[in-house]
Formats: C-alpha cells, structure tokens, sequence
C-alpha cells in the first residue's frame, strides 16, 4: 500500500502523464496493493475547486464517489492521533496539509507519492 499526496491523487485519476515513470509504476499497483490519501487532501482539492484553479470536470462528491468505488483507496479520517502526529514532528514545514499527509504516511508506516521536494527532503519513504 501507498498513500498519495493531493497532487499524486489528482495526477494519477486525471492525468496519469504527470507522474514520473517510480510514480507511475507505484500507481499501477494500486488495484493489486491499494492505496491511502489523507481526507485532508479532499479538503485541498475543494478549495482549489471553489477558488477557480482546478477543474475535476466532476463535483467533489463525484469525485470521491468514483474513488470509493474503486475499492481500493481508503481515505483516512484525520483523527487525535494525527493531529497530534502533526504537531510533533520536527519539521519547519508550515503547509497544515503537507504535515497531516506526511504524519498520516509515519503513522501508517506508508511510502509517499509526492513530487514535492520539501517533504522529499524530510520524509525518507518518498516515491517520485
């Protein structure tokens, strides 16, 4: 199992092309092994919907509904445990959604799709 991040999420349903060739193949497993996001990456998209800087061509409802029907992505609720994760790492990162995937991703003991470098830099289990 893998956990996306919102990027990685987006890229993989939407525009596969995107992902780097490690990405890609980590996501092709995804209907063998499974894969998480953070609810808080849901959160992500639907700003950037209601901003006007991403279009799904979906509702985030439909969005999510076709995520679960694939049965093979479970989307982890952001509990106490998380939170508090979140809180104690030891990582200057300011994004409040960067450090819930990356907790989330600890916690879970997962490897990270991301192409982002600053959690590349601090989260040693990062696919890109």
């Amino acid at each position: 199992m893998i956990l996306l991040d919102t990027c990685a999420l987006l890229w993989w349903t939407l525009e596969p092309d995107q992902l780097s060739h490690r990405a890609r193949t980590a996501c092709d497993q995804i209907h063998v092994t499974g894969a998480a996001i953070s609810s808080i990456s849901l959160w992500e998209i639907g700003i950037k919907i209601k901003k006007g800087t991403l279009d799904i061509n979906d509702s985030l409802r439909g969005f999510v509904a076709r995520l679960k029907s694939l049965g093979v992505v479970e989307i982890v609720p952001i509990d106490e445990r998380i939170w508090l994760a979140n809180l104690e790492l030891q990582w200057e990162h300011r994004d409040p959604a960067d450090r819930t995937i990356v907790a989330t991703a600890q916690l879970q003991d997962l490897p990270l799709v991301t192409k982002d470098p600053l959690i590349a830099g601090f989260y040693p289990k990062v696919i890109w």
